[in-house]
This record gives structure tokens, C-alpha cells and sequence, in this order.
């Protein structure tokens, strides 16, 4: 575990004196019909030997309770054997919809990450769930520069209070994943502050074709290279 790793840890579970730390679920989102992956499970593709699905779960399950993925291929069930695995509760609704499962199953405060994000930290999602735990947030984003809303909200922390905002959203047919944002109290996790966790550009990078999956490949064997744990 890196030092970072540890300081973000330190204040996850750095409640207040005599008040029991607030349990929170690792969630791994599998959505989408990955289109531009040819419909292939890109989440099952491996960068550095490691499948990425993975990756997202060891940085996940580092600095959270528990894990869910949140799937809707019936083959899920054997892509993590010991994790539990829960289907869209609203089929059809995007990655909002996907959020929307991914409360109603967990019943609590999440840890939401795409299983397409290879270089996440556990640094930056212990500092994400740490900041919504201290500040009674609803959700907390990381800012990037690489977004056009601005913020990553499939590597973000959630409170269960973002559910009835989420299915009010879904309910008027806004299928936005920030759609609901303006009902929730929301905080940000400025860039200068992720930056220090490593940079942006490829702690938020996806792999949604092969060009990009080739391109993590390059990323993951530089020296450079954001580390996943």
C-alpha cells in the first residue's frame, strides 16, 4: 500500500470519536452495450496481464466494505465468482439507469466505477469517499479537464439520499447521468487535488476500442504510468 493509499484510508475510517464509520459499497458498473467494442465485455479485456474488471475491483475493494457489480449479461455471475451481481432495476435508462441500480441494490453509500477505468486509485477513491463522509455531501465528483460535463461521474462517490433525486430524473425522462445534480447537494473534488493522486488523463482513461485498449497497454508498461493499487 502507498503512502497515499494509507493517508486516504486514515481518513475513511478517521470518524469521529465514539460515532461508528458509515458502511460504504464498492460498486462496479458493467453497463452499456459497448457499441464501439463490437458488443464484446470490454470490462474482460486485460491491460498488463490484469483483466480490467479486476483492476477496478482491487482499487475498489481497498477502500470500501463491500463489492457489487451491477451487470446485465447473464454471464456476470462468473466474472467476479465472489462478488454479488445485480441487474438493472429500470432496463434500458443508461448509465443513469445504472446508478439508479446501483443504490436501490446496495441500500447505502456507494463507491460507483465504471469496470471500463484502468487506472483508477485507491488513493483518489478513498479522498472521494472520505470527503462525502466528512462533509454530509449527497455526492462527490473529481473534476477533470478531459470531460465536457467537467466532472467523472462513473468514478464518483454517492450517498443513498441521490436515489429519490436519481428515479425523479429517470421518471421525467431525463436519462443525463448528472440529471439529477441540481436536487442533490454535490461537491467537487477540485482538479488541483486529483491531480495529485496522478494525472487525469489517465486515471479517468476508459477503454471503449481496441485503439484505446492498445493505448492503456503503452500507458500501463511506462514507467509513468499511474499505478491501480
Amino acid at each position: 500500500m502507498s503512502a497515499s493509499t494509507g493517508s486516504a484510508l486514515g481518513r475513511v475510517r478517521g470518524a469521529a470519536p465514539g460515532t461508528a464509520p458509515t458502511r460504504c459499497t464498492g460498486v462496479i458498473l458493467a453497463g452499456g452495450g459497448a457499441t464501439r467494442y463490437g458488443g464484446l465485455p470490454k470490462g474482460l479485456e486485460r491491460v498488463a496481464a490484469e483483466r480490467i474488471i479486476d483492476r477496478v475491483a482491487a482499487a475498489l475493494g481497498t477502500v470500501t466494505d463491500e463489492l457489487l457489480l451491477i451487470a446485465n449479461d447473464p454471464a456476470a455471475t462468473a466474472w467476479l465468482p465472489h462478488v454479488r451481481v445485480a441487474a438493472d432495476v429500470r432496463a434500458g435508462e443508461g448509465a443513469l439507469g445504472g446508478l439508479h441500480a446501483a443504490l436501490s441494490h446496495a441500500g447505502g453509500n456507494i463507491l460507483l466505477v465504471a469496470w471500463d477505468m484502468p487506472f483508477v486509485s485507491p488513493a483518489l477513491l478513498g479522498a472521494l469517499r472520505a470527503r462525502g463522509e466528512q462533509h454530509s455531501a449527497d455526492a462527490v465528483l473529481p473534476e477533470s479537464d478531459g470531460s465536457r460535463r467537467g466532472v467523472e461521474p462513473l468514478c464518483a462517490w454517492y450517498s443513498s439520499r441521490c436515489l429519490t433525486a436519481v428515479a425523479a430524473a429517470l421518471d421525467a425522462g431525463d436519462r443525463r447521468v448528472i440529471a439529477f445534480h441540481d436536487a442533490v447537494r454535490t461537491v467537487r473534488l477540485a482538479i488541483d487535488e486529483v491531480r495529485s493522486f496522478g494525472d487525469p488523463a489517465r486515471l479517468f482513461a476508459n477503454v471503449n476500442t481496441p485503439a484505446e485498449l492498445a493505448w492503456a497497454e503503452e500507458v500501463a508498461l511506462e514507467p509513468t504510468a499511474v499505478r491501480h493499487d
